[in-house]
Parts: C-alpha cells; structure tokens; sequence
C-alpha cells in the first residue's frame, strides 16, 4: 500500500490566522526612544485604521517592542473604539465638520461615480468605513495622522 503524498494530515497551514471580518490598515509607524541610564530603548507605536466596508469603523493605538506586537495592540485598541456609521448610497447623508485636538476635518456628500477626493488618514478611514463617494478636506495645517483620523471619527459620529 503506497504511502500518501503531501505533508500533514490535519489540513492547513501553520501559523495561519482566522481571517478577520475586519480590514486594517496602518496609518503611521513610529519608532520611539526613551533614554535610561546606560543608553536608549527603542520601541514603535502604530496605529490603525480597522473598518468593515459596511459602516463600522475604529482606530486604535498601541505600542510594542517590535512592529508586529504594536499592530496587534492597536488592532485590539481599534476593535474596542468601533463605531457605526451611517451611510446613505455608498456616501454620507449631510456635510459635517468636526474637531479633535488641532486637527479639523470637513466631510460632505458627493454624488454618485464621484469617488472619494480626501487625501491623507481621512481617505483611509473613509475607505475603510465603506464610503465610496465624500468630498473631504483636512482645514488644519495638522499633519498628525491620529489626531486627523480621530476628528475625522468624531465627524462620523455627528451623522443623523
């Protein structure tokens, strides 16, 4: 009796991760430096947009010693600040403008086959959110991409 080909018989791969509902995607990578006595420690924050392209969405931050450790605190931040957004044909129902920290955002609805004109973390966390159609403007001079990713959160969170 021949033996079978192939590898392992319990099927899969290894290290495999169960496919998430979510997609995810990082929006800024930083590697930060704390100084002791006898020199410095490094570590890295990231942090993530987390959305469903069905009106959830969610940002998080984490920190970690190595890349792959702080994705996945943020991906568990990003899951615990998830938010429901409302969506009226592929776009936002009104305008809304919205402020976090220095950061101000200004969102408003596009009509159809217009796709999504917004530029930096506000295009991310539209895309992610399932929004296909928005006009959108970051009106600070603010180039933190946390702070325009949680105003552009915070406009969300003002739609009726």
């Amino acid at each position: 009796m021949p033996k079978p080909m192939g590898g392992r018989q319990r099927g899969g791969r290894r290290n495999e991760k169960e496919k998430s509902e979510f997609d995810q995607k990082v929006l800024d990578m930083a590697r930060v430096t704390r100084v002791v006595a006898g020199g410095r420690r490094f570590s890295f924050r990231a942090t993530v947009g987390l959305g469903n392209k069905k009106g959830k969405i969610g940002v998080g931050v984490g920190k970690g010693l190595d890349v792959s450790q702080a994705v996945d605190k943020a991906v568990a931040d990003a899951k615990k600040n998830m938010i429901v957004v409302a969506l009226k044909e592929a776009s936002i129902p009104h305008q809304v403008e919205a402020k976090y920290a220095s950061a101000r955002v200004f969102l408003k609805p596009a009509p159809k086959g217009k796709g999504l004109v917004a530029g930096g973390a506000v295009r991310i966390i539209c895309g992610l959110a399932g929004i296909e159609n928005i006009c959108a403007k970051i009106i600070s001079k603010s180039t933190n991409k946390l702070n325009n990713a949680r105003a552009t959160l915070e406009a969300l969170k003002k739609l009726k």
